[in-house]
């Protein structure tokens, strides 16, 4: 494993941990700011983040500062009750991939919907296995139009509790099963395996429980395993959205799951991603971004 002991260098900040400061929404052109002034290498934001302050604004930022982007949150909500509804979809993502690629993302991160209103408190059907096909159709389509620019996608499997409204894939092991089905790595004339179009997001708030998540880890290999988010599962849990603990404060045996993504040949970034309405956005944004340095030198 690679030692963070020492700097922060493999720390990337998902834009959402620092979204508000005490309690106040922040301008993603003063968080990218404050990771520059830290050192901190690479962000993922989000696009209403981005839509917010506007895509050439921040595309110029980013090139500015020299960051990179571990990814970019987040593509998908594909399942609708009527085709408007799929039509709307499809449009949306090819947006996503547009942005992503803008940013120079290394993958755009899909959060791939589950049963259309459902979100909204009001599900439209019940029937899952439909969602789980609109979400397969709506990937493979997608992933004809992210081949041609060159932008990974990354299935990210949410925990079963998001199930009904914002994940229909969520376990390691349905994601390869999508991502087998629809982007079969191939060996190329010169016996070189091709690079994966479609892989994983590993947010280990989301499938640290999993048995199998090991096997399917070395399942995905080197070429699927696209983004490792990092957070900590809090005991008790006040909300099952909201309530993300920082590295270290909960029950995730981070560094093992690190490991085991490490010793499929993954070097890229640990991606910081808290959503914590009661504790980390109640305080300044330096004093969470400065712990998430600390944490990530001695809990990632």
């Amino acid at each position: 494993m690679r030692d963070f002991s020492t700097d922060h260098r493999w720390l990337s900040i998902n834009t959402a941990t620092v979204r508000k400061s005490r309690g106040v929404e922040q301008p993603l052109t003063d968080i990218i700011e404050a990771c520059a002034q830290r050192g901190i290498r690479a962000i993922s934001p989000w696009r209403d983040q981005v839509a917010a302050a506007g895509l050439p604004a921040i595309s110029k930022l980013v090139k500015t500062h020299g960051l990179e982007l571990s990814g970019y949150c987040r593509g998908g909500m594909f399942p609708a009750a009527d085709a408007a509804g799929l039509k709307a979809a499809r449009e949306d993502n090819r947006r996503a991939v547009d942005e992503a690629c803008e940013l120079n993302a290394a993958c755009l991160v899909l959060v791939v919907g589950a049963l259309p209103g459902a979100l909204a408190g009001q599900a439209a059907h019940k029937d899952i296995a439909l969602s789980r096909s609109q979400v397969s159709d709506g990937i493979a389509e997608l992933l004809e139009y992210a081949k041609a620019s060159k932008m990974p996608l990354a299935i990210e499997p949410l925990h079963p509790m998001y199930a009904a409204d914002r994940a229909c894939i969520n376990t390691m092991e349905q994601a390869l099963d999508v991502c087998d089905a629809l982007d079969p790595i191939r060996t190329g004339e010169d016996g070189k395996t091709q690079q994966a179009a479609l892989g994983v997001a590993v947010d280990v708030y989301h499938v640290w429980w999993d048995p199998k998540l090991e096997a399917q880890i070395q399942r995905a290999g080197k070429d699927r395993l696209m983004a490792f988010h990092v957070c900590d599962w809090l005991t008790p849990t006040t909300d099952l959205l909201n309530d993300r603990g920082m590295m270290g404060d909960g029950v995730i045996e981070i560094p093992k799951i690190r490991g085991w993504m490490e010793n499929q040949g993954f070097a890229g970034y640990s991606e910081v991603e808290i959503f914590s309405s009661g504790n980390w956005w109640q305080r300044e944004s330096a004093e969470v971004l400065d712990t998430c340095i600390a944490r990530h030198r001695s809990a990632v």
